[in-house]
């Protein structure tokens, strides 16, 4: 019949009931999914019990494929199976177990029985190509799933919160709110169209209006949401856009929780690295002063509409991120086919520092923020080691195993992007997280080749 089988066990220091109830939260199909793959949730209804059914498009390469998955032999506590009913696999169940090892542990055993189209023929074609993907993807979900299971207490025991996320559509945003589902946390959207949903909320931060009535109540509030600063040449319009993106929705936020009777705990802002200038080698915490430039400006101008907030008597924090890297968007998913096809190399001289930070510890940076009151002002969400552009364009060549000696030269980029160029592409930030450190974070990733490998599935 062609069958084959594929087993990983993973023991994770968590109690059974408690990495059981993880899967059947809202958030886990989501946050299962790696960064590399492009899916689409089209369909999921009843979580994980008998007859529950979910329907998934996957892209892999230029194709398309839709599954749709009946969950069946729910055991509450200890397992559900995913059976295909439609999809590119002639036969695929997947069984999901978790058994108890102790009180305080237990081993996660996914199970797939599958079988590929075509009999022999796609055996032999493709079996080698689909073993080697499925042992890709469950390392990685593994290793995420334990990750976000062991968090260090106090992190580990939060009480649930009801949470608000500007910016929740964009790639920090999406997985932000998968993590804080299967936390056991409530998401509500701020959507600029008509609501589709309890799990979404109404604004307008071109006009200043929110449905206060709906905010009443939230425990914490999330503004991701702003211009994408590199999308292009840095014209009059650009910049204003940009400006006006920040300030709009921070105020708006700002002015909506001072309205309201119950006051959230927290309000936690994005800024961004830029706000240090270019400053060359000099070592970047959070005490070194702004610097010069227009992004200079306008992170100064977002921190402190957001840290208005504070005479409500609300906590903020401003995460200072860097570059944030995944292949789902921003500057990797940029730089992956140039790479990935031998033509990748340094930017300008690539002696310029860069300040990074995989998504998973964007987003644990995030949650750290909102859950840790040690966490105030100002914080820069970086790795804590920076490296270079030439260190960083040759460990991403490694990863992928091509050569990246082909440089861009500045003159190049300054005709292309202009000012966006100097401020961004060739500036120079080296930015640590001391003020996250100091808060008791602990990166999951905190060198630059251990994030690559993860977040693009490489051993």
């Amino acid at each position: 019949m062609n069958d084959r089988r594929f087993t990983l066990s993973t023991r994770i220091a968590r109690p059974a009931a408690e990495v059981f109830a993880w899967h059947e939260r809202p958030g886990a199909l989501a946050r299962l999914c790696p960064p590399w793959e492009r899916v689409e949730v089209v369909a999921a209804s009843g979580g994980v019990r008998d007859g529950a059914r979910v329907t998934v498009r996957n892209k892999v390469g230029p194709i398309w494929t839709e599954w749709q998955v009946e969950h069946r032999d729910y055991v509450a506590g200890r397992q559900f199976r995913d059976v295909q009913l439609s999809g590119p696999f002639a036969k695929w169940e997947h069984l999901h177990l978790v058994m108890p090892d102790g009180p305080d542990a237990c081993t996660l055993t996914d199970t797939i029985e599958y079988r590929l189209p075509a009999g022999g023929v796609g055996q032999a074609f493709g079996g080698g190509f689909a073993r080697r993907q499925l042992e890709r993807l469950f390392a990685w979900r593994h290793a995420t799933t334990r990750a976000d299971l062991e968090l260090p207490a106090p992190l580990a025991g939060e009480a649930p919160r009801r949470v608000v996320i500007a910016g929740a559509s964009g790639m920090i945003g999406q997985a932000l709110g998968a993590f804080l589902r299967t936390r056991g946390h409530t998401v509500v959207r701020l959507v600029r169209r008509a609501s589709r949903g309890t799990d979404e909320l109404v604004w307008d931060p071109a006009k200043g209006t929110i449905d206060l009535a709906a905010l009443e109540g939230v425990d914490a509030v999330v503004n991701l949401a702003g211009e994408n600063v590199g999308a292009g040449r840095w014209t009059v319009a650009r910049r204003d856009a940009i400006r006006r993106s920040r300030d709009d929705t921070t105020r708006t936020l700002v002015q909506a929780i001072g309205a309201l009777r119950r006051k959230p705990e927290v309000l936690v802002n994005a800024s961004a690295v830029g706000f240090y200038g270019n400053r060359g080698d000099a070592v970047l915490t959070e005490a070194e002063p702004a610097g010069a430039g227009f992004l200079a400006e306008v992170c100064q101008a977002w921190e402190a509409q957001a840290g208005a907030v504070n005479a409500s008597g609300v906590r903020s924090v401003f995460l200072r991120f860097g570059v944030v890297l995944s292949p789902a968007g921003g500057a990797l998913a940029k730089l992956l086919p140039l790479f990935r096809a031998g033509l990748g190399g340094r930017v300008g001289t690539g002696e310029q520092w860069m300040s990074w930070i995989g998504i998973d510890d964007a987003v644990g940076a995030l949650h750290h923020a909102l859950v840790a009151p040690a966490c105030h002002g100002p914080l820069n969400a970086t790795a804590p080691e920076p490296v270079t552009n030439a260190a960083f364009t040759a460990t991403l060549g490694r990863v992928l195993s091509r050569p990246a000696v082909l440089p861009v030269p500045a003159f190049v980029l300054k005709a292309v992007f202009g000012e966006m160029a100097d401020a961004t592409l060739l500036a120079s930030q080296r930015a640590v997280p001391a003020g996250l450190v100091a808060a008791g974070y602990a990166f999951r990733h905190p060198t630059l080749e251990s994030t690559l490998r993860h977040v693009l599935g490489r051993r």
